[in-house]
């Protein structure tokens, strides 16, 4: 036997016909095609989520309720990752008199991720979230030039009466 004679098909000179106790083999096929299509009609529902206040979901869709998780342990130590540092500065001190506090982030994280973080760290909910990139400055040591690394800058504005403790033991 060679080495190709296995992949080549062998024709059956007879065809088997089906015996009265034999399942059918069409008929499961189109059973089991039938079954895929209604598990995709499935997958390719959308569904919407309920907002507080609104009475009636969207129509043809299937409803569901919203829940709120505390934080965990893990949440935490991937918020120590997105916040970086508070950033304690002339600017930022003024800022906290208005409830605005500032932190270097990590440079791949969005406001979500920021809002979360803080969050999950201080027990406090932000109203809002401003990013700023700050670009690598030049830097000239003799006549060897350079440049600082890129950094993001977070200002976080807090409600009126919530407050974060950055300033201890500075």
């Amino acid at each position: 036997m060679g080495i190709l004679d296995r992949f080549t098909k062998k024709k059956d000179d007879k065809k088997k016909a089906p015996s009265k106790g034999s399942i059918d083999l069409k008929k499961n096929a189109k059973v089991k095609v039938a079954k895929k299509q209604d598990n995709k009609k499935k997958d390719n529902e959308y569904t919407s989520l309920k907002v507080k206040g609104e009475d009636t979901p969207v129509s043809g869709t299937k409803e569901k309720t919203v829940k709120t998780v505390k934080a965990k342990s893990t949440d935490t130590k991937d918020a120590y990752k997105v916040l970086l540092r508070p950033l304690i500065t002339e600017k930022a001190t003024d800022l906290a008199t208005m409830n605005k506090y500032c932190f270097e982030v990590s440079k791949r994280t969005n406001k979500i991720e920021i809002k979360k973080a803080i969050k999950s760290l201080y027990n406090v909910d932000p109203i809002d979230v401003n990013i700023i990139v700050n670009r690598g400055n030049s830097v000239r040591y003799g006549k060897i030039t350079g440049k600082k690394k890129k950094w993001k800058k977070a200002i976080i504005t807090l409600k009126q009466g919530d407050k974060i403790q950055l300033y201890e033991g500075v």
